[in-house]
């Protein structure tokens, strides 16, 4: 496999989940609440979406969510157990977004210096933005069943009934980030491979034909000796068929020179 169609591969990747994550952060589909009750139309429409940082009700109703500003000692228990959840979200996701800027750099300069050792690295810190995304989506989650479960407590089970509740796009968005982000962090360790095999083959080379200019040089040597460079002659014409092409093309012209 190409090393530089691995590289562009996971530099695509890493774009795609940045820009993926920007739109789920700042889109407000997270958590969609659909009432579907009778003679409820227009202005008196209780629908809501709801983001990040605010919640949409109705047609034209918005307001913040106040997680941050909110007065802690006038809320219950559960309310503030809500909003401290919300408030790790709201931290966890833009953080997570960030870290993806500097991962792109990271993983651009590693891979331009082929370094297995700087792309190792930089492998392990998208996975661990990963890991940022997917604590965010997974608290997130549970932050809005717990809401759910408050509000079912709170509303008779006849309002219930015409009031349907799902996880949106935003959140889906999130979650595709979050793959291609994993996804990233696995092109650019199968990189560090790439790029170790082949330093260990060129490696391998360099002895080869040390080996058999060696040997060469002092034209002695015995029958077992003889097989080692053989086997290395070998090696040489199937790894690079192209310089054995053209030793042969020059054995043959010292041949009709004599």
């Amino acid at each position: 496999m190409r090393y530089g169609l691995v590289v562009l591969a996971a530099g695509f990747t890493a774009f795609l989940s940045f820009s993926l994550l920007a739109v789920a952060i700042g889109t407000d589909y997270w958590y969609i609440i659909d009432v579907n009750k009778p003679n409820c139309s227009g202005p008196d429409d209780m629908s809501s979406h709801s983001g990040l940082w605010r919640i949409n009700e109705g047609a034209n109703m918005s307001s913040v969510i106040p997680s941050f500003t909110a007065n802690m000692s006038s809320l219950s228990e559960t309310e503030r157990h809500l909003l401290g959840l919300h408030k790790v979200v709201v931290i966890m996701l833009p953080l997570s977004l960030v870290l993806l800027v500097f991962g792109w750099i990271f993983g651009l300069v590693s891979s331009l210096a082929c370094s297995p050792n700087l792309l190792a690295g930089s492998a392990s810190y998208f996975l661990f933005c990963s890991i940022c995304t997917l604590s965010g989506v997974c608290i997130y989650i549970k932050y809005s069943n717990l809401a759910m479960e408050e509000f079912q407590r709170m509303v008779s089970p006849e309002n219930l009934a015409h009031v349907n509740v799902s996880f949106g796009w935003s959140l889906a968005t999130a979650w595709l980030s979050y793959s291609l982000e994993v996804a990233t962090g696995l092109l650019l360790l199968l990189a560090a491979r790439i790029t170790q095999m082949k330093g260990r083959f060129d490696s391998g080379v360099a002895i080869a034909i040390f080996f058999l200019k060696h040997f060469q040089i002092t034209g002695n040597h015995s029958p077992c000796e003889a097989k080692k460079v053989r086997i290395v002659q070998r090696f040489l014409k199937k790894e690079n068929p192209a310089c054995s092409e053209t030793k042969n093309q020059n054995n043959e012209r010292k041949e009709a020179k004599q």
